[in-house]
């Protein structure tokens, strides 16, 4: 059976994440306390005890969601050996998928991440960003609507047939969402985010992300990674470095790489991390590809089966 893991983004996070699973495997604490030590704050801790919403504020969630993903797929490489054709994560899933095939450490990983949410958040003031989901439009017609309003707004995770991510300034993406109601959408849902992911808003900390990449040793990884802009591996270090840049703003092309995937002839996706977000959007891209969601100790000994 020819198959590949998918790692989730944001949004898939919640407090208390992964407890069971720390319970059957050691490969949980391990890594986050790998995390903690890059980050210089008990990164486990607070996902388990967060009160305050420390979690959803960016330049967190990110760090916490990239160790969960490895941590799940740590604790599955301890008892099994895997082979998957392709790796690939939706937005921030991506840096979890390269960490996971081995072109950057897990240490690696965290520090970029954690700038990218400390870069992301700094360089659109809250407030003035805004993110929303349009269901039931082509892409086209949401690609029109976004150019139809003034100010900045962008088509920007291309999830699924008929669901469409919108990011940019907040006053155009409010125009953007009526525009798209009228249109004849079937729902336009606000986002409860602030940081307008995968836009040209995004320019500025993207110049300041690739300053921090130039410095960073990355390999060519050991399981082909699909990458966001492209759906496609890259062919040198270089190019992964590029290509994470580009991704912060341009578009997520889920789509596309679940295409990638299938004409390669990937039979079943195993998600590794938090949360059913992929498997959800698989079911309207393709509902014969199997995906099966690993994220406690009952999904992991599922995936020992299937596998």
């Amino acid at each position: 059976m020819s198959y590949a893991f998918v790692f989730p983004g944001q949004g898939s996070q919640s407090v208390g994440m992964l407890a069971d699973l720390a319970e059957q495997s050691s490969a949980v604490n391990e890594v986050f306390s790998e995390a903690s030590e890059v980050l210089g704050y008990d990164l486990w801790n607070l996902v388990q005890n967060d009160t305050e919403g420390k979690i959803n504020q960016t330049d967190i969630t990110q760090p916490a969601m990239l160790a969960a993903g490895i941590a799940v797929y740590r604790a599955l490489e301890s008892q099994k050996d895997l082979a998957p054709e392709f790796m690939a994560g939706h937005s921030l899933g991506e840096y979890t998928a390269l960490v996971a095939a081995g072109a950057m450490t897990l240490a690696q990983g965290i520090e970029l991440v954690s700038e990218r949410g400390r870069l992301m958040q700094s360089s659109v003031p809250a407030g003035e960003g805004a993110m929303a989901a349009v269901l039931g439009l082509d892409d086209e017609k949401v690609i029109e609507v976004c150019e139809s309003v003034d100010g900045i707004v962008e088509a920007v995770n291309f999830n699924s047939p008929g669901q469409v991510v919108i990011a940019g300034a907040k006053s155009a993406v409010d125009l953007a969402v009526e525009a798209a109601s009228d249109a004849g959408a079937s729902k336009v849902v606000p986002l409860p985010v602030s940081v307008p992911s995968h836009c040209s808003l995004m320019q500025g900390a993207a110049e300041q992300l690739a300053e921090k990449l130039a410095n960073m040793d990355l390999v060519m990884p050991r399981v082909p990674v699909l990458h966001n802009v492209h759906y496609a591996p890259a062919q040198d270090s270089e190019e992964i470095k590029a290509l994470l840049v580009q991704q912060l703003y341009q578009p997520v092309q889920w789509v596309k790489t679940i295409g990638a995937m299938q004409q390669a002839g990937v039979e079943s996706l195993y998600e590794l991390g938090p949360g059913k977000v992929l498997m959800g959007l698989n079911r309207r891209i393709d509902r014969k590809m199997k995906v099966q969601p690993v994220f406690d100790g009952a999904t992991l000994e599922k995936a020992m089966v299937t596998l």
